[in-house]
């Protein structure tokens, strides 16, 4: 569900699967519970409450007046950030994040961190013809780290894989430990080079925290094939365009696409050191 301007509807509950009744679920029943497909819509602030980690995942589309981001009752606060802190990436046009009257400007592919205790934020497009699309991970915060701006361009690259193994990709880190410093939030996105499809491969798990990853950049015609579930027994999800998988700390979250694309990839929990993984061989997988 969505909350349009002062209204506010009840946000979308999703509610994870564990590794038991994953082994027996369908195609229509993986969708239904780890994909989010509809999250962005023109002059709405969607919302989705996700029980694994508490994770909210959400998105604003400014096509008219601004948009404010309204609490929802099911996190029981009198806004949204009151324990809450939350990553803002915008995917689309340029466009405006104002924090307490505070107003910081977003590019395509420009982060902001906003920290706890931060009661009005309002989402605004530069034109609305061309409209901001700003996509929101939220996790819970026990501590206040200071509002900060990332400009995408000025932070540095970390490139992997080879055009050999179709994985070619450059990862940008936008909120981590040496950068925007939060709470429980690691935030960044990577980047497909023409001729690669593969990302995150090696696969990995880590099960102290959840993995949220937004897939875009993605023609309308073309696809990714999300591969998903413990290593040795995976299935796969396939993905168009803006569209949202949930990984719990039991399952790989790897692709491959039908031409190159950008995925923003998100984690919440107990460790933010991005090299905190565990492998799984590629030989190994099944």
């Amino acid at each position: 569900m969505c909350n349009i301007r002062k209204e506010c509807d009840p946000v979308k509950m999703l509610q994870m699967a564990d590794v038991v009744r994953y082994r027996t679920m369908t195609t229509e029943e993986l969708r239904e519970t780890f994909l989010l497909s509809d999250l962005f819509q023109p002059g709405q602030v969607c919302l989705t409450y996700v029980d694994l980690d508490r994770t909210v995942i959400g998105s604003a589309v400014p096509t008219g007046e601004a948009l404010p981001l309204m609490t929802q009752d099911a996190l029981k606060a009198a806004y949204f950030t009151e324990r809450r802190e939350l990553g803002i990436l915008n995917i689309g046009a340029a466009g405006t994040v104002t924090v307490n009257g505070a107003a910081y400007e977003l590019k395509q592919l420009d982060a902001l961190y906003v920290g706890r205790g931060n009661e009005k934020i309002v989402f605004s497009s530069a034109d609305p013809k061309l409209p901001a699309e700003f996509y929101l991970l939220s996790y819970p915060a026990h501590a206040v780290h200071p509002t900060k701006l990332v400009h995408s361009v000025d932070e540095a690259k970390t490139t992997l894989g080879s055009a050999e193994t179709a994985n070619l990709r450059d990862i940008t880190k936008v909120i981590h430990l040496e950068g925007a410093r939060s709470c429980q939030l690691v935030m960044g996105f990577t980047q497909l080079a023409s001729g690669s499809v593969w990302n995150t491969m090696p696969a990995h798990t880590h099960m102290r925290r959840s993995e949220v990853y937004l897939y875009f950049n993605i023609a309308a015609d073309q696809r990714v094939v999300h591969l998903m579930g413990p290593g040795d027994e995976t299935r796969h999800l396939v993905i168009a365009d803006k569209q949202v998988v949930v990984s719990p700390g039991w399952s790989i979250h790897a692709g491959v696409g039908t031409k190159n694309y950008s995925f923003c990839w998100g984690m919440g929990g107990e460790n933010q050191v991005y090299s905190d993984m565990d492998p799984v061989a590629i030989a190994d997988l099944k």
